[in-house]
C-alpha cells in the first residue's frame, strides 16, 4: 500500500521504526507518541503509521500488532487558538482512520489539574504571570499533566517507550542534549525522570528539508490535508527568517520556523509567531496578543503585588516595592478583562473559550478560602457584569432539599451544628472538585475554631 519513498534517510527511519515495533524483547512496552500537532511531531506519527501498515501487510494476522501505541497530546487549556482547533480536527481523523485501518492507535490529551490551570494559578492563587526566573507554567501545564499519563501507563504495562521528534538540526542546544542521553550502539535511552520509561528519537536524524518533504509530498496517512498545517506555519512565519522547504509544485510558498505555544506566554518579549498570524489574517488575535502583552507590563508593578508570597513570606525589595502575590484587586481586573476579551472574541469565533466556567468556580472556591483578604470581590458578580447574566459558583453547596432537611433532622433540637455540617461539607466537596486534598485538615480546624468562636 505505502510505496519505497525515493529518500533514503526517510526509508531508514521506517524500517527501523519497524523493526523497533515488531521487537520481541520488548513488545509489551507501549509506545507513547508525543504528538503537538506541529511540523515534527506529525512527521514522526506519519512514518509511525507507514511502519505499522508496512507490517500489516507484511504479516496479515489480527494479533501481529499487539504494541499499543498511544498519541498524547498535552493541552495547556491556554494554548494557541489557531493550533488548538487544527489539533482537535486531527485528532478526529487520527481516531476514525486508525479505527478503519484495524491500527492499535489510540488518541489521549492530558489537561493540568484544575488547581494547576494557568488562570487558577494567576487570578485564583495570584501568582505572577512567568518570567524566565519564575517559570512555573510548565511543570504544572506541560509536565505533571504528562507525567501522570506516564505513570498510569507504567503502572498498567511495567514499563512505556515515549517516542519523540526532536532532531539533531534544530539547534545545537537540542543535538547536544540528544547526543547526551544517548546509549552508543542503542535506540533506547533511560528517561530522565521515569524509571520505567525509555526513550526513542526515530527521526533526529532528518534533515529540515526531509520534513517538509513528507509534510508537503506525501499524503497524510490519517487523510488530513496537511495543506491547513503548511499554511499554518506559512501565516505564522516571522519576517526575519525563512525556513528552506522542497518545492513540490510552483504554488508553494516559504514557511518560517515557528513555534507555537500557550497566546498567553509571557515568558517571552515578543511572540512572533502571533504576530504574524495576525498580520497575514487573523486579525481576530491582535485582543489576544495586546491583552498578553499587557499581563507582562503589569506584572511589576507595585500597586498590584502584596507584600507577602502565599506561604506568609515577606517579599519587598531594598526599594521598598511589592514582590509578592497579586493583590485581590488586581486579580479581580484580570479576571473581568479576560471575560470581557473572551466576550468579544465569542462574537466572531463562537467556539472559542479563553476561561472555563469550570476554572471560575475553582477560583472562587479559593478566594473563598482567603475570605479575608478577597471578601469583597466575587466571581459571579463579576461575570454578570460582563455577561448580564448568573453563572453558577455554587455547586459546591450541592445539598439538595431533601439532603438539607435529613440534616436538620440529625442535628435534631441542636440546630447550631447544622451550618458548621453543611460548611464542611462544602469544603470537602470545593476540595473534590479541585482533586487536591492538600490542606484539608487546616481547613476544618479552621473552620471548626472560627464556628466555636462565634458560638462563645
Amino acid at each position: 500500500m505505502f510505496q519505497e519513498i525515493k529518500n533514503r534517510n526517510i526509508e531508514d527511519a521506517i524500517r527501523e521504526i519497524m523493526d523497533q515495533y515488531s521487537s520481541k524483547t520488548d513488545n509489551y512496552r507501549p509506545w507513547i507518541i508525543g504528538f503537538s500537532g506541529g511540523k515534527d511531531s506529525t512527521v514522526l506519527l506519519t512514518l509511525v503509521w507507514i511502519a505499522l501498515r508496512r507490517l500489516q501487510e507484511d504479516f496479515p494476522i489480527a494479533n501481529r500488532l499487539k504494541r499499543k501505541v498511544y498519541v498524547v497530546t498535552n493541552d495547556t487549556m491556554v494554548e494557541n487558538p489557531i493550533i488548538e482547533g487544527y489539533v482537535g480536527d486531527v485528532h478526529d481523523k487520527i481516531e476514525a482512520a486508525a479505527r478503519d485501518q484495524g491500527l492499535p492507535i489510540h488518541v489521549q490529551k492530558t489537561t493540568p489539574r484544575l488547581d494547576e490551570s494557568f488562570w487558577t494559578n494567576i487570578i485564583g492563587k495570584g501568582y505572577p504571570v512567568p518570567n524566565n526566573t519564575f517559570r512555573w507554567c510548565t511543570d504544572k501545564l506541560k509536565i505533571r499533566p504528562t507525567s501522570d499519563f506516564l505513570d498510569f501507563i507504567t503502572k498498567e504495562k511495567g514499563e512505556a517507550i515515549i517516542l519523540i521528534g526532536t532532531r539533531y538540526q534544530e539547534s545545537a542546544t537540542r543535538e547536544r542534549s540528544i547526543k547526551k542521553h544517548e546509549v552508543k550502539g542503542k535506540r533506547l535511552s533511560k528517561h530522565s525522570v521515569s524509571s520505567n520509561a525509555y526513550v526513542y528519537a526515530p527521526i533526529k536524524s532528518l534533515m529540515l528539508e526531509e520534513i517538509w518533504y513528507i509534510i508537503r509530498a506525501i499524503p497524510s496517512p490519517w487523510g488530513f490535508d496537511n495543506d491547513i498545517l503548511f499554511k499554518i506555519y506559512a501565516d505564522a512565519s516571522a519576517d526575519d527568517y525563512e525556513c528552506p522547504t522542497v518545492v513540490t509544485d510552483d504554488k508553494h510558498t516559504s514557511c518560517g520556523q515557528s513555534r507555537f505555544g500557550c497566546w498567553t506566554c509571557t515568558v517571552v518579549k515578543k511572540d512572533k509567531s502571533m504576530s504574524s498570524l495576525i498580520k497575514n489574517g487573523q486579525e481576530w488575535m491582535k485582543p489576544l496578543m495586546e491583552f498578553r502583552d499587557k499581563l507582562i507590563q503589569n506584572r511589576n508593578l507595585h500597586e498590584n503585588r502584596l507584600s507577602t508570597r502565599r506561604n506568609g513570606e515577606r517579599a519587598v525589595d531594598k526599594d521598598g516595592n511589592n514582590q509578592g502575590n497579586y493583590s485581590p484587586k488586581y486579580r479581580a481586573e484580570i479576571l473581568e478583562e479576560l471575560l470581557i476579551l473572551q466576550k468579544e472574541i465569542q462574537k466572531i469565533k463562537p467556539h472559542i473559550t479563553l476561561i472555563t466556567n469550570q476554572e471560575l468556580i475553582a477560583i472562587q472556591v479559593i478566594w473563598n478560602r482567603e475570605k479575608e483578604l478577597i471578601s469583597q470581590w466575587k466571581v459571579g458578580d463579576i461575570y454578570k457584569r460582563v455577561y448580564h447574566k448568573n453563572i453558577s459558583t455554587n455547586n459546591i453547596n450541592s445539598l439538595d432539599n431533601t439532603e438539607r432537611r435529613i440534616l436538620k433532622e440529625v442535628c435534631n433540637d441542636d440546630l447550631n451544628y447544622y451550618p458548621l455540617i453543611e460548611n464542611l461539607i462544602s469544603l470537602q466537596e470545593s476540595k473534590a472538585l479541585m482533586l487536591s486534598k492538600y490542606g484539608m485538615h487546616n481547613d476544618v480546624e479552621k473552620r471548626i475554631e472560627s464556628f466555636i468562636k462565634n458560638e462563645q
